[in-house]
């Protein structure tokens, strides 16, 4: 296994920020509202893939042991030290801090804390799907769910048409093996030249803490292992697919970190530009991914944009002091967005066509902030413009309550679901369902058939 020998370094900033009281303030107030509703959930409730709130009745009583409170996690695992790699400086873990918070004070909360990627059953009718929970983190696992599908339908074979059946067949080392390859095709891709790093966890703090730095018990062990060979990255995550798939690894986080060292602080910083402060935003008490970090697991660059290209002008014809930058090429994996609040208002993000129509028919789905995965199991279907006359999209959303992937079939030649939408009364989601507004961001006027499944998305 090569690994690379040069070190990285990230210089120190001069302008070791501190929060301001008003800052420190609200924090104090809003771990004083975590201690005091344990259990409250960050995000809106109709998130159970029925459209219904969920409630304590949906929970899984094993998740944790009698022994563990609410907010408290399994022992981390670690990796001796004797293994190798680069211990985090102080000065590499302040600038982690500042690229993803914008404050070297900020931490994960419990909810990115106890996300790793976590599979159905091997040989089940989900066995390639992993179990995404509320929070930030679940737009990561969901990207990489987007991959793994990737891997297991078109990774080694060349057949234009797999099945879904091949999906539903996947044993425990085979799931093992398509994460680590989606792990290492998504950190390949957002490398900086031809280092690519991977985070472990070690036992022994790597530096002293300083007093403009928060202390998470995690950050402060990483040791970062660099890679010049994408099949040494994927042998070396295989080996140690624990760190990522076991409950109480951190496992998203580990992953997270190490695409932001495998794109380099450096690099990071000009893929966004001043348009955007830091990775993550703070929304309903919980951190959650900017565009710039999807488009980094998706493309490879991390643009805050979703359109094609960089715009340089403004729309009066003024040329923009710093561009804004969107998405250069087609990636493996696509991108669709819809929000009702924003269509609503007249404000909805326009998609360009270089993620909406990417090299694999495989997306992943932002549906009013929900994340989701569409995909075909035809590998030509964006190749073949015939091939998108009637066609089966397969969608899946990581949440507990969806046993199965729910099939439709997608009309893009019958342009009739409007009449048959102005008959119907009620609910706007009923008459209008977002998965289906979302379907005809990429093929308007499509007419969709769940087949007998209620909508949901």
């Amino acid at each position: 296994m090569a690994m690379c020998s040069e070190v990285i370094l990230v210089k120190r900033r001069g302008d070791n920020s501190k929060l301001s009281y008003i800052e420190i303030l609200e924090e104090e107030v809003h771990k004083g509202q975590e201690q005091k509703y344990p259990d409250k959930k960050s995000e809106d409730g109709n998130e159970d893939g029925t459209g219904a709130p969920q409630t304590g009745s949906n929970k899984n009583p094993g998740h944790f042991p009698s022994t563990y409170s609410p907010y408290s996690l399994p022992k981390p695992l670690s990796i001796s030290s004797d293994l190798g790699g680069l211990p985090i400086t102080l000065e590499m873990a302040m600038e982690l801090r500042k690229i993803l918070f914008g404050s070297a004070f900020h931490t994960f909360n419990y909810e990115w804390k106890k996300s790793y990627f976590s599979f159905h059953e091997p040989y089940s009718e989900l066995s390639y799907a992993l179990q995404a929970e509320r929070g930030g983190a679940r737009a990561i696992q969901m990207v990489v769910q987007a991959h793994v599908i990737k891997q297991i339908l078109f990774g080694t074979s060349k057949e234009e048409n797999s099945s879904l059946q091949s999906l539903q067949a996947v044993s425990q080392k085979e799931q093992e093996k398509a994460l680590a390859a989606a792990l290492a095709d998504i950190l390949w891709a957002a490398r900086d030249g031809e280092e690519v790093t991977v985070c472990l966890v070690t036992t022994d703090i790597c530096f002293t803490p300083s007093r403009d730095y928060k202390v998470d018990n995690f950050t402060e062990k990483l040791l970062l292992f660099n890679f010049c060979d994408k099949d040494a990255i994927q042998t070396f995550i295989v080996d140690h697919i624990h760190f990522f798939k076991t409950e109480g690894s951190h496992g998203v986080i580990l992953f997270l970190y190490s695409a932001l060292f495998s794109r380099t602080f450096k690099r990071l910083q000009e893929d966004f530009g001043c348009t955007v402060p830091h990775l993550l935003k703070l929304n309903l008490g919980n951190f959650t991914c900017r565009q710039a970090v999807l488009n980094l697991m998706l493309t490879g660059r991390a643009s805050p944009y979703v359109f094609n290209g960089d715009l340089q002008y403004d729309e009066q014809g003024g040329q923009l002091m710093v561009p804004m930058r969107g998405i250069l090429n087609r990636s493996d994996v696509g991108y669709l967005y819809w929000n009702r609040e924003e269509m609503e208002q007249g404000r909805l993000s326009q998609v360009g066509s270089m993620l909406k129509t990417p090299r694999l028919p495989i997306w992943l789905c932002n549906i009013n902030g929900t994340f989701s995965v569409l995909y075909s199991t035809n590998r030509s279907l964006l190749s073949d413009w015939k091939m998108e006359h009637l066609f089966d999209l397969h969608f899946y959303n990581g949440q507990q309550s969806q046993n199965k992937t729910v099939t439709l079939t997608i009309d893009t030649q019958s342009h009739h679901w409007e009449e048959r939408q102005q008959e119907d009364e009620g609910d706007i989601e009923k008459r209008f369902p977002s998965l289906e507004m979302t379907i005809r961001t990429k093929w308007d006027g499509a007419v969709i058939d769940w087949h007998g499944t209620v909508p949901f998305f």
